[in-house]
């Protein structure tokens, strides 16, 4: 019976240890962290790592038409990181290198996705203006505006947005650092059904407040300067323990100082990992007021229940502008 009994104690510490195992899986044991909550509007400048093709065009040369990038296989979204063996992170550098290697074919080395690979690609010389050119459109660089969800305490690590910066075919960006800025919010596009309104901005300063470090599927990171005042923030703690009822977004719609406006989060889905956690509805009327509900650029705003940092919105429902998604905090610590 003594033996039948030790089994039994044997079995239930195991069991035990399951269970401490599955809770710390699900994230239920994770403890509080003090953050300061954010709100601010902010101008994010990120880089792409090389040039990216955001366009192929034709060029008239004496020979007719041709497009030199169509001929060597790019295609839109490719990143080109090397031409004739230079470095390329700007439009700036693809035009030093062609007026350096003139009208010879060279390799050109580019990123699709996550492979990288090189081949070889001859310029074309534009009728117009004498230059050779490959017939590309580019960008190297990624602006936008949205919203600072946490700073935290000590480290003044910063979480942000709650979802990646996209390409236009919704792909995430791989972006390689860059900087945050202040910024004023200087006019609203209301969010009607059918259509996202929009925060629109100015950037405040050239010297930038914050690297940006990472862009990833919860949202962009980085760590903030030591010269940035973080006295007038609101420190308080994180929670996992999100509930269906009254909470409050800090966000800021006007100029440069978040406000607290009400919510009601409608469902909670803890186990969503498509930045997805609640189901939140706007019931602050002097926000409904300004902007219809959810908009562009207020994604990030931090959510607060009972005092806590839940999380922060990240979608809108295009249907319904006043209600949309957020992302549970516990998602975002930690990148």
């Amino acid at each position: 019976m003594q033996k039948f009994f030790q089994k039994i104690r044997a079995v239930m510490i195991v069991f035990g240890l399951l269970l401490v195992i599955a809770a710390s899986s699900l994230g239920v044991s994770a403890q509080p962290l003090e953050v300061y909550v954010g709100g601010m509007p902010a101008g994010f400048t990120m880089g792409l790592g090389g040039a990216q093709i955001v366009g192929i065009c034709e060029i008239l040369t004496e020979d007719g038409v041709s497009c030199p990038a169509r001929d060597s296989q790019l295609n839109v979204g490719d990143v080109i990181l090397t031409y004739g063996g230079v470095k390329i992170e700007s439009a700036a550098d693809i035009d030093k290198a062609l007026s350096a290697h003139g009208g010879s074919s060279v390799e050109i080395c580019v990123r699709r996705e996550e492979e990288e690979f090189c081949q070889k690609i001859t310029p074309a010389k534009d009728l117009s203006c004498g230059k050779y050119k490959l017939g590309v459109l580019i960008r190297d660089s990624v602006s936008g505006i949205g919203t600072v969800t946490y700073i935290e305490k000590g480290t003044r690590r910063f979480g942000s947005l709650g979802h990646a910066v996209s390409d236009e075919k919704g792909q995430s960006l791989n972006l390689q650092g860059g900087a945050i800025y202040a910024c004023s919010i200087v006019n609203v596009v209301k969010g009607v059904r059918g259509r996202a309104g929009e925060l629109k901005g100015l950037f405040l300063n050239e010297s930038g407040i914050a690297t940006a470090e990472q862009n990833c599927e919860t949202g962009i990171y980085g760590t903030f300067s030591e010269s940035y005042d973080l006295s007038k923030l609101k420190l308080v703690e994180t929670s996992e323990s999100a509930c269906p009822g009254k909470a409050v977004i800090y966000s800021t719609v006007d100029g440069v100082t978040p406000k607290e406006y009400s919510v009601s989060i409608v469902k909670v889905d803890p186990f969503n990992r498509q930045n997805k956690n609640f189901v939140l509805k706007i019931t602050d009327d002097e926000l409904l007021k300004q902007t219809g509900g959810i908009v562009q650029g207020m994604s990030g705003s931090p959510i607060l229940q009972n005092g806590k940092l839940i999380g922060a919105i990240t979608h809108v429902f295009l249907n319904d502008p006043t209600r949309g998604y957020g992302i549970a905090i516990e998602n975002m610590i930690g990148n």
